[in-house]
């Protein structure tokens, strides 16, 4: 493993760095996810709705980093399935909320357990004041470039 700063562009470029370790730490636990016999995109949208809060669609598809049509179209089969539920905003009628069903959070449950596993692993070796301010850091950036509902 190389510590050292690099002359490469990339190498310093903060969204390759982003990208780069996004998609080395997630294909570790996408192994994981498959081996469950999930698909990627409906181990997103699932996990994003575990706490059991409703959330939009829209918010759905930017927390899961995925399209909208494609959430929708994943939202009419796991709707189908009994995984999640779909409810009209009391508040707005022009959005719709997603809230996952009893069955899809017994579906979850155990994949919420693994991805908590492999996070402390991957966590492990920078020490847990350093994962934190990690984590810190990258909401951070989430909130600042996040568009405006």
């Amino acid at each position: 493993m190389s510590l050292s700063p690099t002359s490469s562009f990339v190498d310093s470029y903060t969204p390759a760095l982003l990208a780069q370790v996004s998609q080395l730490i997630s294909g570790e636990f996408h192994v994981i996810v498959q081996a469950a016999g999930f698909e990627i995109s409906d181990w997103r949208v699932l996990s994003t709705l575990s706490d059991g809060k409703a959330v939009s669609i829209g918010r759905l598809a930017q927390v899961s980093v995925t399209k909208q049509p494609t959430v929708t179209r994943l939202l009419d089969r796991m709707e189908a399935q009994g995984y999640v539920k779909r409810i009209p905003s009391e508040t707005d009628r022009r959005v719709t909320l997603v809230r996952i069903t009893p069955q899809g959070q017994k579906l979850v449950s155990e994949l919420i357990v693994q991805a908590k596993l492999h996070e402390d692993q991957v966590l492990a070796p920078l020490g847990a004041q350093k994962a934190e301010e990690l984590k810190a850091t990258l909401r951070m950036l989430i909130d600042l470039h996040r568009p405006a509902a």
